[in-house]
């Protein structure tokens, strides 16, 4: 018995490493369409292991760190996450710095530790995620989910309070222009290549909802609501959704 048991971790082993870390990436954006971003990380990181030098898989565990990460519970345990995504997006931007999914995830990685960052290092930051968003969409014009990065660093930049201005003004003598109708844009320009993608519809009904164009967010969010999921987080959009549609 001893022996069909070794046998077996024998031939599980072996089938395990005959996969090729191109074989764990495809497994891992699989996963990552089936809404199952932790498996997906764990296939990531498969790869990363049988491959050091795959940009895409070091890419896509980064991915998976900011979104898994952004649904802890506690700002330590996000923080860990983020570092981890930082350190994963560094090291795809390393292997190959023009391509357009590696620029992203770092945006992303960055969005995320500017979302639990103090008002300087939030400011120091924007310019690193606005850099990356930008060389994105040079290298990949049509990667709608860089669009939608771009519309959230315009929005965001819109809507910094006091403390962040004087740390933007301190340390860079103030931020690239970004403003409310630019993030419109964006997000538009977004939804024009995605339909699907429901987090655009929800950052989108917000910019109308803060220039006071209610019938407009209501549709976006009406339409929104009607999307099948396609990334984990998107149960999460849709209640943050209905709860803005029940406030129109």
């Amino acid at each position: 018995m001893k022996q069909l048991l070794l046998f077996i971790l024998l031939f599980c082993s072996i089938h395990a490493y005959s996969q090729s870390a191109n074989d764990f990436v495809k497994k891992g954006m699989d996963a990552m369409a089936a809404l199952n971003e932790k498996q997906a990380l764990e296939h990531f990181k498969k790869a990363i292991d049988l491959d050091k030098d795959n940009d895409a898989a070091y890419a896509g565990a980064s991915l998976m760190y900011s979104r898994i990460g952004n649904r802890q519970s506690s700002k330590e345990t996000q923080k860990k996450y983020f570092v981890a995504a930082k350190v994963h997006a560094l090291r795809a931007l390393k292997l190959n710095s023009a391509s357009s999914f590696n620029n992203y995830v770092m945006a992303v990685a960055m969005g995320r530790m500017a979302l639990i960052s103090g008002s300087k290092e939030k400011v120091a930051a924007s310019r690193d995620i606005k850099k990356h968003a930008d060389l994105a969409i040079k290298y990949e014009p049509s990667n709608e989910q860089a669009w939608n990065v771009l519309g959230k660093w315009n929005y965001a930049v819109s809507n910094l309070n006091f403390a962040e201005k004087a740390a933007a003004n301190v340390l860079f003598g103030g931020l690239p222009d970004g403003d409310i109708q630019r993030a419109i844009k964006c997000f538009e320009k977004s939804k024009s290549l995605n339909k699907g993608y429901i987090l655009n519809y929800l950052d989108l009904a917000k910019c109308y909802i803060q220039i006071g164009k209610k019938d407009a967010a209501k549709r976006l969010l009406e339409n929104g609501l009607k999307l099948a999921n396609t990334m984990e987080d998107d149960t999460a959009h849709k209640a943050e959704m209905r709860k803005l549609l029940a406030g129109l």
